[in-house]
């Protein structure tokens, strides 16, 4: 594995603005209440969503590393991405050229995204689709139910072990399932305690935005053979994708490094390696490797 370190801002700059956590939070929490405001969640509740999803974590389980290919338009440390996206045309594109899953970015005022993005993705495909925000409140559980989700991210930086328990009970009780995102060991271990949850480990630091791809290195090891494990953000290519192949992830999730390009369709074929099966051998921490040091998980 390459190493390759994507810097964020500056130490002095984060102690002076705060970290992007700090900063998205309370945005996204503005935006809960305004919609709260037009759509009580009672009566959000009260709504019949689209027909029956495809399961996220069943499209992950195939054999060799699957594509959760990724819809946002912008992200806080890059700025613009694709500014004139067109979701259903992307999501279309996207199965087209043999993507296990979509991710749709909702958050509305650092990646530009929406409630309505989502919809219309789930509206364009029979793909199991992601809703990835910043989600700790139960009004936005609700609304990934609605819109037609199959799966919400939940993010172990951001919450506290109660609150994961209680949001991912929500979820299962709204059908949905979790991609369980974590960083550090810490939030590792507080990950695994959370029964049938997907793991994903997020190769950047949700506090800086700097991005190593040694993240999924250090960490797949304590992820127990069977548990779906999902590595995130920094993968550019294909050599990305056969790098992190050897740690036993089972998908890869990709947004920026396809949205970029003027061919969506030739860029995920060629993470995909052209449909053939990435197989891991050697060289990265095997699967359960740390796992005699959760014996009672």
């Amino acid at each position: 594995m390459s190493g390759r370190v994507i810097r964020g801002p500056s130490e002095h700059s984060e102690k002076r603005a705060g970290t992007y956590l700090d900063r998205i939070v309370p945005l996204v929490r503005r935006g809960i209440e305004e919609r709260k405001r037009l759509l009580p969640q009672t009566e959000l509740e009260a709504m019949v969503p689209p027909d029956a999803r495809p399961s996220f974590a069943a499209a992950l389980s195939g054999p060799g590393v699957s594509l959760i290919a990724e819809v946002k338009r912008a992200s806080p440390s890059k700025g613009t991405i694709r500014p004139d996206l067109d979701v259903g045309g992307i999501v279309e594109t996207y199965e087209r050229a043999g993507v296990a899953a979509v991710s749709v970015l909702t958050e509305e005022d650092y990646f530009l995204g929406s409630v309505d993005d989502l919809r219309t993705a789930v509206a364009c495909t029979h793909l199991p689709v992601l809703r990835k925000d910043f989600i700790f409140d139960p009004y936005q559980v609700h609304e990934a139910r609605v819109y037609g989700a199959s799966a919400l991210l939940l993010i172990a930086a951001l919450l506290s072990d109660d609150e994961l328990v209680s949001l991912t009970e929500l979820a299962a009780g709204q059908g949905l399932e979790v991609l369980l995102e974590v960083h550090n060991a810490e939030e590792m271990s507080r990950a695994l305690q959370i029964d049938g949850a997907i793991i994903g480990i997020n190769n950047r630091d949700l506090r800086t935005f700097e991005v190593s791809l040694e993240t999924t290195a250090r960490l797949a090891g304590y992820v127990p053979p069977g548990r779906l494990l999902v590595a995130e953000s920094g993968i550019w290519d294909r050599a990305d994708v056969e790098a992190l192949a050897p740690c036993g992830v089972d998908a890869v999730l990709v947004g920026e490094s396809i949205l970029r390009t003027a061919n969506v369709e030739e860029a995920v074929l060629t993470l995909l390696g052209r449909a053939s099966p990435v197989v891991g051998t050697g060289g990265a921490p095997a699967r359960g490797n740390h796992v005699s040091q959760r014996e009672d998980r």
